[in-house]
């Protein structure tokens, strides 16, 4: 892949995890990289409202760049729908540090899961993509969750250490329980996904100091 602004992924031993990206031989130009970064930021908004399969003229209109960069960039249209993915988790997963120090444990929690909400709200413009059986798309399951679930699990143990949230839960359960509160619904968009997960995260605080430990 050509883009550069994502992470690439390792454990403690320095090994690559689940769908991690090969590292970049040589860091972009600072004109290439902006031209990466605003095409990453218009394809996210025209796979939104036009789907994956929408011109990739309208992508690089949005961007302000010509086809030709586009294609530089992301010679494949799974290049693209791959990076645009893995960008927003890696986002995602780089918000809970900035939470955490911000705010208390339970709502540095609580803030968290309406970004993975967001998140997930975004995602629904690459599902058809994500599900068409592309072997491209193959390992971002692994990667979605390999980069969420301890991030999750971090801002989770917090919560439960200081009395706010139940403890009988695991990260995975809980970003399998707010995934299924953002499937659509019929005429209703992410604000209603929200307000489903605020439902989610005040049972989690109900009975909080007595809960049983964490899975």
């Amino acid at each position: 892949m050509t883009e550069n602004t994502a992470r690439t992924g390792g454990d403690a031993t320095g090994s690559a995890g689940p769908g991690a990206r090969e590292p970049a031989p040589r860091r972009l130009r600072a004109d290439a990289q902006r031209n990466s970064d605003a095409l990453l930021d218009a394809a996210k908004v025209v796979f939104g409202t036009s789907g994956v399969n929408a011109p990739a003229k309208e992508i690089a209109d949005l961007a302000g760049v010509g086809v030709g960069t586009l294609y530089r960039h992301f010679p494949r249209r799974s290049d693209l729908v791959r990076a645009v993915f893995q960008r927003e988790v890696d986002a995602c997963a780089d918000a809970a540090p900035a939470l955490a120090a911000a705010h208390p444990p339970g709502v540095a929690l609580a803030q968290w899961l309406h970004q993975y909400t967001a998140l997930l709200a975004n995602k629904r413009g690459l599902a058809t993509a994500l599900h068409s059986g592309d072997p491209a798309f193959d390992a971002l399951p692994g990667y979605f969750l390999w980069r969420l679930e301890p991030t999750l699990g971090s801002l989770l143990d917090a919560a439960t250490a200081s009395g706010e949230m139940r403890a009988d839960i695991s990260p995975k359960d809980l970003l399998y329980a707010v995934a299924s509160l953002c499937l659509p619904a019929a005429d209703e968009g992410v604000a209603y996904s929200q307000r489903m997960v605020v439902l989610l995260i005040d049972g989690l605080r109900y009975g909080a100091a007595t809960g049983p430990s964490r899975p």
